[in-house]
């Protein structure tokens, strides 16, 4: 089968398309032809070893997708050859087979392609656990979202809409701003002065909760457009990690809160995963979620992926199609 291999910590160079092995599904395992592969920031972290991500070389890249059940392993129960399954999190998904965990697939209903499955399925939960766990957006909140035109940013914004919230986006050109305006910002900046303009938009008081994917670049600003007892949650770090912060700042900001919540503690359980799943595929299938899909590129060209994703000249979601 095709693949793409990291062979050793670093840039995109080290992403290399290879011949390898057709997997074998184990006990509990699902062995599932590829539709399409998710390409997310978490790829680019661990292809460079950092932190949490850091894996032993060489290694099949990627963790998320969808496709088509081809063989089962022993003992398992809830799926079975030609289902279609996605999945967040099963290491080697940059390959034209994977190997899925029975306890990490989730089914792919009706109403919904392969291709929105997989480009759904991490960013949608996602968006998902934000607002309706992480802080529960209310109606009449004020709501700043960054990087409103990504993957994750558009589907944010659409369900804190969905919730009765107001949108104040960031995006980096009129292009991305056209977007962010599309799935229902209220307010469209850019990053020069996004906490006051975020502030004026808030009345002068702040907004009731900042998601921030973006990291060191926007976080001090991000703090400073926060409402007393406002929520930063800090999801991500495409611009790298965050400084550290003195907790008394948080207090003085007005009794703030911060969190550095991430996906797999809000899918804990089988019964997470599949209801949080269920909710997002089902509002996709009925048309209260749209899933743009900013980009398809080949398997072999998962390394031009990978960079255009990192240097931001993408939208929505990336996809890397085997064939």
């Amino acid at each position: 089968m095709h693949a793409i291999v990291v062979t050793e910590k670093g840039g995109p160079e080290v992403l290399e398309p290879r011949d390898e092995p057709d997997p074998r599904p184990g006990a509990g395992e699902l062995l599932v032809d590829l539709d399409a592969a998710g390409v997310n920031f978490r790829d680019i972290y661990e292809r460079e070893g950092v932190g949490f991500y850091a894996a032993e070389t060489p290694f099949v890249a990627g963790a998320e997708g969808a496709g088509t059940v081809a063989e089962v392993g022993e003992g398992v129960t809830e799926f079975k050859p030609g289902d279609r399954v996605a999945w967040a999190a099963a290491p080697g998904s940059y390959a034209e087979r994977v190997l899925v965990a029975e306890q990490g697939a989730v089914p792919v209903p009706d109403g919904v392609s392969t291709e929105v499955a997989a480009a759904a399925i991490l960013q949608g939960m996602t968006a998902h656990y934000l607002v309706v766990d992480t802080y529960p957006v209310q109606h009449g909140d004020t709501v700043l979202v960054h990087a409103a035109a990504g993957g994750v940013g558009l589907l944010l914004t659409q369900l804190v809409k969905q919730r009765g919230g107001r949108v104040i986006a960031t995006t980096g050109s009129e292009e991305k701003a056209e977007l962010a305006r599309g799935a229902g910002a209220d307010e469209v900046v850019g990053y020069d002065g996004f906490s006051d303009a975020a502030r004026a938009f808030s009345g002068g008081g702040g907004v009731a909760v900042v998601y921030d994917g973006i990291g060191k670049a926007t976080f001090d600003g991000s703090l400073a457009a926060l409402r007393p007892r406002g929520y930063m949650v800090l999801y991500g770090a495409a611009s790298g990690q965050a400084d550290p912060v003195a907790v008394q700042r948080l207090h003085e900001g007005g009794s703030l809160y911060l969190t550095r919540p991430g996906l797999p503690h809000y899918i804990a359980t089988r019964h997470e995963l599949l209801h949080r799943a269920a909710e997002v595929f089902g509002w996709i299938a009925d048309g209260r979620l749209d899933v743009r899909i900013g980009a398809r590129y080949p398997l072999a060209e998962a390394r031009r992926a990978q960079e255009d994703l990192a240097a931001r000249r993408t939208t929505g979601k990336v996809l890397l199609l085997p064939r």
